[in-house]
């Protein structure tokens, strides 16, 4: 049965996408951009309906109040291709910097072309990387959200850390507040695997860390506050959803935090 629901749901996500696409197309190239962006904020709903609907898998958001005024950086978790449309709706402008051959892609890419998402190829260097930043910059003056995921790819949940430095250096440049967010939708929506899995989890926004901070200081603090509430928020996903087939990584790292936890209490115990 849940295969099914997994082919179900896959079917219809990819044909609401496509449909939506081509059917409000007219309106979306029509209307100004701001005004266009209720397409994919709409399309994003619709998918969190068809999965709650098809697979039983709902979640809820903490920490809105957490959302500063104007531009930011956003900085989540990255383990599904849920993460990658998820809080389309709760963001006012967002702006994303994405692979040049993405905008080649018929019709999606004119999508993306009319939102002026930010192309970059991923080997530049120097000046091209300069003109990536004045463009970024500029988009973020105008009150936009740069969505940025710190370890730069998508990583199985309760895998070992491997976050990029490039979100130090933009910090520093654009001197706005980022945003951390710590999630766990790859237990439901693995990468690279059609199956989907029902249960609840939440989605946590963390306080922003203000600009002004050096670099390095910066990204070991990014590092720190997000590690632990994504370890917290396994651990608590783990436990309210005690039919999930956990994978490999996951089981690990929750062995090693109940291990940690577990000596902690013995050496309390001892003092």
């Amino acid at each position: 049965m849940l295969t099914i629901r997994s082919v179900l749901f896959n079917a219809a996500f990819y044909a609401n996408l496509i449909l939506r696409m081509i059917v409000l197309s007219p309106y979306y190239f029509l209307s100004p951009r701001k005004t266009a962006f209720s397409v994919p904020k709409n399309w994003a709903s619709s998918s969190h309906w068809l999965m709650e609907k098809i697979v039983g898998t709902t979640f809820t958001i903490e920490g809105l109040e957490n959302i500063p005024e104007g531009g930011y950086i956003l900085a989540p978790k990255h383990q599904s291709f849920w993460d990658t449309y998820a809080l389309l709706p709760w963001l006012n402008d967002p702006v994303y910097i994405l692979k040049r051959e993405l905008m080649w892609i018929p019709v999606f890419g004119w999508y993306v072309m009319k939102q002026r998402m930010i192309p970059v190829d991923r080997g530049a260097r120097g000046k091209v990387m300069a003109a990536v930043m004045e463009r970024t910059a500029m988009e973020m003056r105008n009150g936009r959200q740069l969505i940025i995921y710190p370890e730069g790819t998508r990583r199985p949940p309760g895998a070992e850390p491997h976050y990029k430095y490039g979100i130090a250096r933009i910090y520093r440049d654009l001197q706005v507040p980022v945003v951390p967010v710590a999630m766990h939708p790859g237990l439901f929506w693995p990468r690279r695997k059609f199956m989907r899995y029902p249960g609840h989890f939440k989605v946590r926004i963390l306080p922003p860390i203000e600009p002004g901070l050096d670099p390095d200081a910066f990204f070991e603090r990014l590092i720190s506050v997000l590690e632990k509430a994504s370890d917290d928020l396994l651990l608590e996903t783990a436990r309210d959803n005690p039919h999930l087939p956990l994978p490999p990584s996951a089981r690990a790292r929750i062995a090693e935090l109940q291990a940690l936890s577990a000596a902690g209490r013995v050496e309390t115990s001892n003092l």
